[in-house]
């Protein structure tokens, strides 16, 4: 993915999973519409494709689920729509999507129908295995758009029984600008779900990628060695390289329910209205706001342009760098943010060519392997998440995974 183009940044909303309930979740889709101003006709188009995917979950899949969300900037706001399932697959994924196919039982409009009444589809199925997809709506006159360097997105799923996640993800672009202190409460980066275009400038600068990372002078032993692969370097007292960067939060609210939820929203309040640029900063803010919460376990990550990778995480959230066949495990220590917070350790990493940084919550298991994410990685962050969570998720607890992508 070379384009480039505007930074895209996106609010990320879960609204509520619908399982075996066609009938609210097209109710619910036509609220939503209306609630955001899709306008409708636009409204209209969205309630026709839930109903075409409930009624294909309901004829064909198992254990399948469908997830409304809202994603919204400054400017716009709109639906997408997140299907799992767990089976059987589908042999021929194009002649699905053929003008013409449907499958008896449904509405007959088809796939190829959802695929053109959204504005973004994405869809990835395994025989045995199951099926995800993710299509996105927005007002016709209003659509965003944007290309660049890294794409992030997440998903959550509350435990069975209850109506809030203790999970949360969450990142934002730190521009490398310094903001006026009177004004940075209201200039803070955003939330982002979107694309990140390079930084043009590092381009020029002649001192090492360590030297321009962390200040250090050739030969230091905070930096990784000539050739290093996929090897965690400890980093002391560091500091965000030039231009933007892309800084990601999961975190994972003690337990589960309200209480849970509010740790967590305290949490992303701190992250996204922070001015920190390194992960050890963002993660001092996150401890103080959530002191008299329950705490959580948190990991940050800053994406620099170039692909360097620093990594502050405390407790158990399981972060890793994965192409289709290897997975380089992020190193967490143990804690519990907000309550007994050991002294912080910051490591540097890269992200590989191809392959994509995924944080996810103990609601998933670690058993997963870089050959059940192979065939996905070339797919969107959100849809990668969902086919992670569909194939590690436990259902005994909340359940959260973030992945960002490296440029295609």
């Amino acid at each position: 993915m070379s384009a480039r183009g505007e930074l895209l940044t996106m609010d990320c909303e879960d609204v509520a999973w619908f399982r075996d309930q066609p009938e609210a979740a097209r109710g619910s889709a036509a609220a939503l519409g209306r609630r955001i101003g899709l306008g409708e006709t636009r409204t209209a188009e969205l309630v026709l494709a839930v109903a075409e995917l409930t009624a294909n979950i309901t004829k064909h899949a198992v254990n399948g689920s469908l997830l409304l969300r809202v994603l919204r900037n400054q400017d716009v706001a709109g639906v997408e729509v997140v299907v799992v399932d767990g089976g059987p697959g589908m042999a021929d994924v194009p002649a699905a999507l053929r003008d013409g196919t449907s499958t008896a039982g449904t509405l007959g409009i088809g796939l190829g129908a959802v695929r053109r009444l959204a504005d973004s589809f994405d869809i990835h199925s395994q025989l045995g295995m199951g099926t995800v997809q993710v299509a996105g709506f927005w007002p016709r006159s209003s659509r965003p758009s944007g290309t660049g360097e890294v794409v992030v997105s997440g998903i959550t799923r509350a435990i069975g029984g209850e109506e809030v996640c203790g999970d949360a993800w969450v990142a934002r672009v730190d521009t490398g600008e310094e903001t006026a202190p009177e004004h940075r409460q209201d200039t803070g980066p955003r939330r982002v779900t979107g694309l990140v275009p390079p930084d043009r400038s590092a381009t020029t600068d002649t001192r090492t990628p360590g030297e321009r990372l962390f200040g250090a002078s050739p030969g230091s032993d905070a930096l990784p060695r000539s050739g290093a692969k996929h090897r965690s370097v400890p980093v002391r007292a560091a500091v965000a390289g030039p231009g933007r960067g892309t800084l990601v939060m999961s975190c994972d609210g003690l337990g589960h329910g309200p209480m849970a939820a509010l740790a967590a929203q305290a949490a992303v309040k701190a992250f996204r209205t922070g001015e920190p640029r390194t992960p050890e900063q963002a993660m001092e803010r996150v401890h103080r706001a959530l002191r008299g919460t329950r705490g959580a376990a948190v990991a940050i990550a800053r994406i620099e342009p170039d692909g360097r990778v620093l990594f502050c995480g405390v407790g158990n959230i399981t972060s890793a760098l994965v192409t289709g066949t290897t997975r380089a495990s992020l190193i967490s220590h143990p804690g519990i943010v907000g309550s007994q917070m050991h002294q912080l350790r910051t490591y540097e990493n890269r992200l590989p060519a191809r392959g994509a940084l995924i944080m996810h919550s103990d609601g998933l298991s670690e058993r997963w392997t870089p050959a059940d994410l192979a065939s996905v990685l070339h797919h969107p962050p959100a849809l990668i998440a969902a086919h992670l969570l569909r194939q590690a998720g436990t259902r005994r607890d909340d359940a959260s995974a973030v992945v960002a992508k490296a440029a295609g």
